[in-house]
């Protein structure tokens, strides 16, 4: 039987757990707890999310679906989340829930979780109502220096939402992330 790559409260109690993450033993992962060989990819991070949240009609969203695709390294607080409009459930003080229609194109499911893709995650964090505070610009960042999407993409579709609601601020927001910013690796030649 093979051992399983993260571990929860439900298989140690926390106090252990944190006291293997002091002794190099064990690294945190979202919620949970895996080996520091493990590589940390977006397979185990979905994983440590479904054990958050496992409730399958929640779509991760905004800056957890960024964090679960890597582009940062830390995942947020509270838990961003989708549920279609007719979903009516409660959730924890610590989730952001946010109803909205998800194309079933706009997701995908890595193994318990379903999340928004990477393009979808970038027009939700440029789109978010509020405030564009540095932890939405990092993770917008950190998409594009991983290479889960690509500005010009970006760009595309948000020209394709049309007249909706805060698309034109969400350009002005791509624009003020990308002006003069070059990801790293990526220089003139």
């Amino acid at each position: 039987m093979p051992t399983p790559r993260l571990l929860t409260s439900d298989d140690w109690p926390e106090a252990e757990l944190r006291a293997a993450v002091l002794a190099g033993e064990l690294v945190p992962v979202g919620w949970c707890w895996a080996s520091p060989a493990e590589p940390q990819t977006p397979g185990l991070r979905a994983a440590a999310h479904a054990w958050r949240v496992p409730d399958v009609r929640l779509v991760a969203s905004g800056r957890s679906a960024a964090w679960i695709w890597g582009a940062t390294s830390r995942p947020p607080s509270p838990i961003e989340v989708s549920v279609p409009p007719t979903v009516r459930l409660r959730v924890d003080p610590d989730v952001r829930l946010r109803e909205v229609r998800l194309p079933v194109d706009d997701t995908v499911r890595l193994g318990r979780a379903r999340l928004t893709t990477p393009d979808r995650t970038a027009v939700d964090l440029l789109r978010a109502p509020g405030p564009f505070d540095a932890t939405a610009r990092d993770a917008l960042r950190g998409l594009v220096a991983i290479g889960a999407v690509s500005t010009a993409d970006v760009r595309r579709r948000l020209d394709a939402l049309g007249t909706i609601p805060m698309v034109r601020q969400a350009a002005r927001r791509l624009d003020l992330v990308t002006a003069g910013w070059v990801p790293a690796g990526v220089g003139p030649s």
